[in-house]
Formats: structure tokens, sequence, C-alpha cells
């Protein structure tokens, strides 16, 4: 009896769903209703949006020797131990980055035909906003497929990808062969360009006719006007700011070393076009005191409002209420998952507080106390074995020989790996006990402006040398002692170690490349940074065993 009811369940079910068999009527919405509902159109473009490839904190640090993972099914981990190929390849941009490119191709190609608004100077205004945006995202989408898939043939050629500029559909050739990596350059540096003759620095209200560029006033524009289209109420959407630091950062890695000989774009072109950003806050002097710790500065969090973004911000992602980074990061013991695992080799990258590597005999470093004294961005982004975590000030105790959850290895998919959590990113005002569950303000950083600086000084140390900015005023190791003061690293002894490199090109070199490390650790950049240095991307990640009677590493 129990067939033959399912029988006809299935009879009814198919009888109903006819479109099972036959193609049903569409309901897609062709370009004459984009033309004239311009919600419509700005959605394609909003696409674009939803599609930024740094939007979330993936923790690719997993992949090289930065972190671990006690989770056995993480992408990352399974590449770290062989599992990478074309197939399953957690770097992949390809689907994403290029479907993004179709859609700002989509709205390039027909947003001149929409009327934006019943105001003709205001509908310009947005023609040209919104335009803009796009060819701002398709340098985005260029830049980060460059990245990922960009690279050398067997035969010594630079490829990159398929310069594709206007929408493809069901007769385009998807057989284009690979631009050269400098065409794709090329023609990211151009959508830069369209970008910035179309956006303003920043979206701010203006409250006189002067400030209201040439071209608009030419015509008639009025403050009102303007504002409407490129005010405050617009914060947060494509700038001319975040375009140049796109721009900046797709110029280091054409100069990098492994791309530099099939490009034309200079060292001294990426630091001209860091300092663009840089100038604009005043170089150095204006470095945000406070941009090192951006995740955890509560009050200027909670102050923030829609699209604004604190000094270390260039591009942010939208401030929500939540806990996940601490569910998945906090220690066991305070009801985290201990996700991910710093490394023994970062926290050895860490110097000591007057600046010296550890490795250095003037450092003064102790084995036996291997966290006393240290640079203090190691326990702000660190927590090591008897530091304290989340709202109730929890001890944590790492050690092999610990008695809770958070000790070495003790529950598998919980507790360390490498006798360390990690801290950066999260927030340690929240309390996760299931009575309590509470949250707090968060928002991801898509650029920073610490970024911006750390591009500069590479860039300028490669151009210039350590100690001349070329035509700007100011210098790498300008630069490198700002990041490190600000962090209280080397202030009671002058930064003695910096002193004694920065007539040697190779040193500050090293010295960049570290404080890049530190600087921006578990935010995405390790691995693209270990690949465009043609450093090994296969160094072994290593951790500590702390019991009783000492330490070990292994």
């Amino acid at each position: 009896m129990k067939n033959i009811i399912k029988i006809l369940a299935l009879g009814a079910l198919l009888t109903s769903c006819d479109d099972l068999f036959k193609p049903a009527i569409e309901n897609n919405l062709g370009f004459d209703y984009m033309y004239e509902n311009s919600d419509y159109a700005e959605n394609i473009l909003g696409n674009g949006y939803t599609r930024i490839p740094n939007s979330s904190y993936a923790f690719s640090e997993v992949a090289t020797d930065d972190a671990v993972s006690n989770n056995s099914s993480n992408d990352y981990r399974s590449m770290a131990t062989g599992s990478w190929s074309s197939t399953d390849n957690p770097m992949e941009r390809w689907r994403n980055c290029r479907a993004g490119i179709q859609y700002m191709n989509l709205f390039l190609a027909n947003a001149d035909g929409v009327q934006w608004v019943e105001d003709e100077m205001a509908s310009q205004m947005y023609n040209d906003r919104l335009k803009g945006e796009a060819y701002g995202m398709r340098a985005m989408f260029m830049y980060y497929l460059l990245q990922a898939h960009g690279g050398w043939t067997a035969d010594g050629e630079l490829l990159g990808i398929p310069i594709v500029t206007e929408p493809e559909d069901v007769n385009s050739d998807f057989n284009l062969p690979r631009n050269t990596f400098e065409e794709c350059m090329q023609a990211l540096y151009d959508d830069i360009d369209m970008a910035l003759d179309l956006l303003p620095t920043d979206y701010e209200n203006i409250s006189s006719a002067s400030d209201i560029p040439e071209k608009y006033s030419s015509q008639g524009a009025t403050v009102t006007q303007y504002n409407r289209v490129f005010g405050t109420l617009f914060k947060g959407r494509f700038s001319g700011r975040i375009a140049e630091a796109i721009r900046a950062q797709a110029a280091l890695l054409a100069a990098s070393p492994a791309y530099q000989d099939g490009t034309t774009t200079t060292w001294s072109d990426v630091a001209d076009y860091a300092a663009v950003l840089l100038d604009h806050i005043g170089g150095p002097t204006g470095m945000d005191a406070d941009g090192w710790t951006w995740y955890t500065n509560t009050s200027e969090i909670a102050a923030l409002t829609s699209g604004e973004c604190p000094d270390e911000i260039i591009w942010r992602g939208q401030i929500s209420s939540s806990n996940s980074l601490e569910t998945d990061n906090y220690p066991p013991s305070i009801y985290g998952s201990g996700r991910v695992n710093p490394t023994q080799n970062l926290v050895d990258a860490f110097p000591m507080a007057n600046g010296y590597p550890i490795t250095d005999a003037a450092s003064g470093y102790d084995a036996g106390n291997p966290y006393d004294n240290r640079d203090p961005r190691l326990s702000t982004y660190i927590l090591c074995n008897g530091q304290t975590a989340g709202s109730s000030s929890t001890v944590i105790y790492t050690a092999a020989d610990g008695t809770t959850t958070d000790a070495l290895n003790n529950e598998e998919g919980y507790s360390t790996r490498t006798g360390y959590y990690m801290r950066k990113l999260l927030r340690q005002d929240i309390n996760l006990n299931p009575t309590v569950n509470s949250t707090q303000n968060h928002y991801n950083a898509y650029i920073r402006y610490t970024e911006m600086f750390l591009i500069y000084a590479e860039a300028a140390n490669e151009a210039y040398g350590p100690t001349s900015g070329g035509t700007h005023d100011y210098s790498a190791y300008d630069v490198v002692k700002a990041i490190r003061a600000r962090a209280g690293v080397g202030t009671d002894n002058g930064d003695a170690y910096l002193e004694s490199i920065k007539n040697d090109q190779d040193k500050m070199r090293e010295l960049i490349r570290n404080e890049r490390r530190l600087e921006l650790c578990f935010e995405g950049f390790r691995f693209w940074d270990l690949r465009r240095w043609e450093e090994d991307l296969t160094e072994k990640a290593m951790g500590v065993s702390i019991t009783g009677s000492g330490t070990l590493t292994s």
C-alpha cells in the first residue's frame, strides 16, 4: 500500500510541474526594462559589489608558514598538505572575477541608455559616477585575476587573461587566447584612469559652487545637484581613492620579482602610485596612531556612521553585530573552536621590543622566557601560553601538559595544533557562554592605509634605496620607522636596529618584508606575497610544545 501511495504522489507532482518536460516562459527582464528602470540597471552594477574577492576573511595563511588549522576539512589545510589541483583550488578566482567583469561590461554597454532621474543634469552625473564605479571594479577584478592566474608559459612568455570589454552572450567566442600580462596591466591602468576621471576622490557634500568640477559647473550644475550624486550619501561606494589604491596594489604585483621581467611597470611607478594615497594624509606623519588595532578600536567602531571609514581604512565592508570570528577562533575553554593556529615561524618573526630580531645577539632574547620584552604586536595579534582572552580575561594555557581543552592537541578540532591561538581580528569583549552568547560590531577591512605605506616602503627601497624618496618627501626608512614606532617597537633606543641597517638595501628589503608579514598577518596577504617574491611556499609550519620541564619546537 505504501508503494502505491508513493506512485500516486509522484504522478500528481509530475502533472503539476510540466516545466520539467518543456521550457517554461522565462521571466527575464530585457534591456528595454533596464533603460526605463534605473533601480534595475543599478542592480547590474551592484552585482560587482557582491563579488569583491577579499570581502571576508578566508585565512589563506593556513596554506603558508604563518598558520595551520585544527579543522581537518579546511580547504587551505588540504592545499598545504598536497591536495591542491585545478579541480580543488581554494585560491581560484576565475569564475567569480570573470563573472564580475561580465556584469561590469553589461552595465557599461547599456548605462548611457538609462534615464537615471528626471533631472537631466543629475542624470548625466549619475551616469558618469556609476560608470566610474564599473570601470574601477573591472580593474579590481582584473587585478585579482592576474594575481591568481597570471604566469609564465613553458617557453618564457608572461601571460595574463583574455581581455574582454564587451558583454558576452551565447554567440561569443569563449576560447579566446590569453593576452599578455603587460596588455592586461595596460587595460587595468586604462580602466583606473577612466574611473578617476569620473569619480570624486571621496564622497563628500560641498557647500560652494566653486567646488563643483568644471565639467559640470560649465553646464550649470548646482551644489544641490552635485551633492545629490556625489555627496556623503554614497560613502562606501567605489571612489577615486579606492581606484588609486587598487592601482598601487596591481603595480606592486607587476613590479615584483615573479613578474617584473614581463612588464613595463617599474618600482618607481609603484612608489609614485602609493605616494598618491599617502600624500592625501600628509605621508608618514598622517599615519593613524591606532591603525594597527583598527579591528578592536571599540569607541571608533561604535561611532562610525553608514559608509564612513576611520583614518586607517580606505575601503571597508558593512558593520554587523556578530560573533562568528570569535566562535571560530576563541580558545575552546571560552567556547570557541580555536580554528586558526599561528605558527612558531610567525611568532619568531616578531622582534624584541627594542627592535632587534630575536636571532640578533643584541636583542636580549631569552629562550626560557620567549614572550618577555617582545614587540607589542605579538601579544596583540597572537595568544600565547599563559595570556588572557575573552570578556572575563580567562587565562589560556596551551602547554602540552595543560589540563584544559586549550592545551596542545588536547581535543581534535578544538585545541591548538601549534601552541598558539589567533587573537588578531577578534574582539575580546564578547562572551560566548551559551547563557550569554553576546555579539559586538565588526567590519571587514578591504583596503587599509597600512598596506599602502608598506607598498610604498617596498617600492621606494627598490627604486631609490632605503633613505631616499626620489621625488617624494619621505623614504622607505621613514615609513618603516613610523610603523614600528606606532606599535611601540624601538621607542626606548631610537630603533637602534633600524638605524644599523638603514643604508643597506638588502637588509632593509628583508625588514620591510617582515614588517608586511607582521602588520598584515591573517588578512590574506602571506600566500600571495611569497608567490610574487618567489619565496618558498613549502616552508614547514612549526609549533611549540611547552611542558613543565621547558619548551620544544617541532
